[in-house]
């Protein structure tokens, strides 16, 4: 497989578009703060470990999703392909912001553990709203990722890989998630998207290397001259 260009996209591909969602459900069910207080200066401090792994989880579950949404541009190369190019790059940046946005994790920890709450979560608010952060991290990144991915699963339905439901299933998990308090309905909205982005990554694993190859456009080469007779 390693030594077969097609396979091997193919089967990362696949395996991407499964791992990367998992791995953002279950860090929201591992996330300390998901069952306990709100702030996370306090919940983090309840149970440090979990704080660690989830913060380790999300980390990669973004970065994976990044690399998955790049994934989906293959099945786009020959329907929908200005569509994909124009939102494919906008999630993949959005998701390797929100990356970043994990190192913010320990802040709170060490900080929950040095001052009261309120304090923690003054710092905290000071040192997350500042301009270099918000438009370098934040604003509109954020978005981009979490409704991004919904947008794009359109391109995929559009190229003829993907259902018409997979877009609908991801705008209701990702695209609700920001209208409910980060909590245990958060676990519900965050876990669907496995089933959608997962049957992508199953059909691509289930797929020929022919079928694979299928997806390039096919190549265009400039007719021979016509010689003339002698």
């Amino acid at each position: 497989m390693f030594k077969d260009s097609a396979d091997f996209r193919r089967v990362t591909s696949g395996v991407l578009l499964i791992l990367a969602p998992l791995l953002q459900a279950i860090a929201v069910v591992l996330d300390p703060g998901t069952w306990g207080d709100d702030r996370e200066a306090v919940s983090f401090g309840d149970n440090p470990v979990l704080a660690q792994v989830q913060s380790v989880l999300y980390h990669w579950a973004y970065l994976l999703m990044a690399l998955a949404a790049l994934a989906l541009l293959h099945v786009m190369r020959r329907r929908a392909t200005v569509f994909g190019h124009i939102a494919g790059p906008l999630v993949i940046l959005g998701y390797i912001n929100l990356s970043g946005l994990l190192m913010a994790d320990p802040v709170e920890w060490w900080l929950g553990q040095h001052h009261s709450p309120e304090e923690a979560t003054r710092i905290m608010e000071e040192m997350v709203n500042l301009p270099g952060v918000v438009f370098g991290f934040q604003m509109p990144w954020i978005f981009f990722a979490i409704f991004g991915m919904p947008v794009l699963a359109i391109g995929v339905w559009r190229s003829g890989f993907a259902h018409w439901w997979v877009p609908l299933v991801l705008a209701i998990g990702y695209g609700s998630s920001l209208a409910v308090p980060y909590g245990p309905v958060t676990v519900v909205l965050w876990s669907i998207p496995v089933i959608a982005l997962g049957s992508l990554g199953v059909k691509m694993l289930r797929m020929s290397r022919e079928e694979w190859i299928s997806h390039y456009p096919v190549a265009r080469t400039a007719p021979e001259p016509v010689k003339a007779a002698v």
